[in-house]
């Protein structure tokens, strides 16, 4: 079973979200996600300024099966992006929950964390989603 640590929350859509004092949150994918996608090649994050709507695709990973759209967990607007990514993409293959975080962003209303999923209630997606 992949690992979902418990102080982040995630969604359905596989991204996870590390909330942050002063009302950022940090953003990547999972464990379970990247496991998935095998190894990555190519990371493209959201400019920094750009107006996040919560399930909206705002990066893109490529790994050497798939593409796949990163979708913005929650809406705000983006102040960092991950730039050592364009030339390290595999750090998400190898810390998807540190060093391989994707972007940050400034929360809209961080009481919108509220309606992701909590580690178990993920991990339990998870499970589900491979019968």
């Amino acid at each position: 079973m992949s690992k979902a640590p418990a102080n982040l929350k995630y969604t359905k859509t596989h991204e996870w979200v590390e909330l942050h004092d002063d009302g950022t949150a940090s953003v990547g994918i999972s464990d379970h996600a990247q496991d998935l996608l095998g190894d990555l090649v190519y990371v493209e994050a959201p400019e920094v300024g750009r107006k996040l709507t919560a399930g909206t695709a705002c990066a893109v990973v490529e790994s050497v099966k798939a593409a796949s759209d990163v979708y913005a967990p929650l809406a705000g607007v983006v102040v960092e992006n991950n730039a050592t990514l364009s030339d390290s993409p595999e750090l998400i293959n190898k810390d998807p929950y540190g060093d391989g975080w994707i972007f940050k962003i400034k929360l809209a209303n961080a009481a919108d964390a509220n309606s992701l999923l909590d580690s178990k209630a993920y991990a339990e997606f998870c499970a589900s989603e491979s019968h």
